[in-house]
């Protein structure tokens, strides 16, 4: 796994790679081979390394004396970005970034598991960037997104689907899911709709008022 595939126009998805519980190196190799761009947040450099991975781009606020020179030459050309802001996490850092640059979409690997409270963080504060960046965050067991207030894919039956809200969303209703909603409300820490699942083969449509919602594809 020494390279990924350099698209053109930045036509798919662009990478991040964060500094969680590491996903299989199975995944991680399907989401290299056609993203634009790499980029590793700090901490996680010296891991991703390990895995003879080509990046991109190495960026954070490089702190506990942390030197990003030193990566240079193994990387070459890498460009080093410091992103001191204490106010973002780097992983916001890291999303701003490629709006600055013109991307569109992004997934995110490494940014669940290990600390509850960074994986917290990191799946609620895509929020931020509806409408700015189309985010997607992969391990080996979960697929999350942020929801247009309509959506529709096609599923096989039995796909295991939760729909988390990031606060209170209001008039949801579904079709072609085994708890079916129908303009109804959930608020985090009180009622979610966690554990549903695809009735049978076929589209299923989601459909919100108000609120942000995610939706999890989910498989043990």
């Amino acid at each position: 796994m020494s390279s990924h595939h350099i698209v053109r126009d930045d036509q798919e998805p662009a990478l991040i790679i964060a500094n969680g519980a590491a996903c299989s190196y199975e995944l991680l190799g399907q989401l290299l081979e056609w993203s634009p761009i790499v980029i590793v947040l700090d901490n996680a450099i010296d891991r991703v390394l390990q895995l003879d991975i080509k990046i991109d781009v190495l960026l954070g606020d490089f702190d506990d004396n942390f030197n990003p020179e030193l990566y240079k030459e193994k990387q070459f050309p890498l460009e080093i970005v410091y992103a001191p802001n204490q106010d973002k996490t780097d992983l916001e850092k890291a999303f701003d970034y490629l709006i600055e640059k013109g991307h569109k979409a992004v997934n995110v690997v490494w940014a669940t598991g290990k600390r509850a409270d960074h994986t917290i963080t990191n799946i609620t504060n895509i929020v931020s960037y509806r409408d700015k960046l189309k985010i997607v965050i992969l391990d080996d067991h979960s697929k999350i997104f942020l929801l247009p207030t309509k959506f529709e894919k096609w599923y096989t039956a039995k796909t295991p689907i939760s729909l988390i809200p990031i606060g209170k969303v209001t008039g949801i209703t579904t079709e072609n899911l085994y708890y079916p909603l129908r303009n109804e409300e959930l608020t985090i820490g009180y009622r979610t709709g966690s554990s549903n699942h695809v009735i049978e083969d076929g589209i299923v449509k989601i459909k919100h008022q108000e609120g942000d919602l995610l939706l999890m594809e989910c498989w043990d």
